[in-house]
């Protein structure tokens, strides 16, 4: 008998997908987690019937949180990813050279455990030395924190459950607070499709926020719609306006200096959501 899996992406409409081989499912204290393996896209992690991650497509939004800002900012020493404890978005930060401490605080503990377990290829760099892990709540961390960080990354779930408190303009403000006088973040604002209300009133609360506000896409085919958007508010460095000279060398499958560019030219209807 074969086992299919359906994410209802809305009320009206899923994708779905043949399941080989369940590894692990557990109710955590925060959310239904569930790693499988698929014929499709290898491993997958599902949080609360929501497709997390894969080993076939994750390089491209992993690669998106990671370099667009992290070129953007001329020294980004000290960063910090909230959530993300798959450890994909960690991986790509230690591409970077100059970075000198990379943290990571997710909520779920079992998240980052049976990630480390079951995608080894995405979380095998969260042992780094470079690297401080954190099973704390991301919210509150980034409240107790100031001018600390040249960049952070909000690598976080839709905004259900525990990540609700992470699509707040206190959130942004808390942010804003915890960057140093000349810090960016970059934050996932879902997908332009099904949740353009998400994406305007993220981007208005950011724009309140920091003088440069810019919105860019990537295509990721397990994600809902296949075409996702991500937010960045930086307090003085604009991503459009990064030099050639700025770009090293990284091994990537996605991202290159080009794609950094074009990502941030928008079809009408996503810009639409930005005016």
């Amino acid at each position: 008998m074969e086992f299919w899996f359906t994410e209802k992406q809305t009320k009206d409409f899923g994708i779905t997908m043949r399941v080989k081989k369940i590894h692990h499912s557990e109710k955590t204290e925060f959310q239904q987690l569930d790693m499988v393996e698929t014929d499709e896209f290898g491993n997958m992690l599902l949080l609360d019937g929501m497709v997390m991650t894969t080993e076939k497509d994750e390089f491209v939004y992993h690669e998106m949180v990671a370099h667009v800002p992290l070129f953007t900012h001329p020294n980004p020493e000290n960063v910090l990813v909230v959530g993300g404890g798959d450890g994909g978005v960690i991986r790509e930060i230690l591409k970077h050279p100059e970075v000198k401490k990379a943290t990571l605080v997710d909520i779920d503990g079992k998240v980052i455990e049976y990630s480390k377990k079951y995608l080894p290829s995405i979380a095998g760099k969260l042992d780094d030395p470079r690297v401080e892990v954190k099973v704390d709540d991301g919210f509150m961390h980034i409240a107790q924190s100031e001018n600390e960080y040249d960049v952070i990354m909000v690598d976080s779930t839709e905004p259900v459950g525990p990540a609700v408190n992470l699509f707040t303009k206190g959130f942004y403000e808390g942010i804003a607070k915890a960057l140093k006088e000349d810090g960016l973040f970059v934050a996932q604002t879902d997908n332009p499709w099904f949740q353009q209300d998400l994406i305007r009133n993220a981007y208005k609360d950011v724009k309140e926020t920091f003088p440069v506000t810019r919105l860019y896409t990537a295509s990721i085919p397990t994600y809902p719609s296949g075409l996702w958007t991500f937010t960045m508010g930086s307090k003085k460095h604009d991503p459009l306006e990064v030099t050639e000279d700025r770009f090293h060398e990284i091994d990537t499958k996605y991202f290159t200096p080009e794609i950094h560019r074009a990502a941030f030219v928008l079809p009408k209807f996503v810009k639409d959501l930005t005016e």
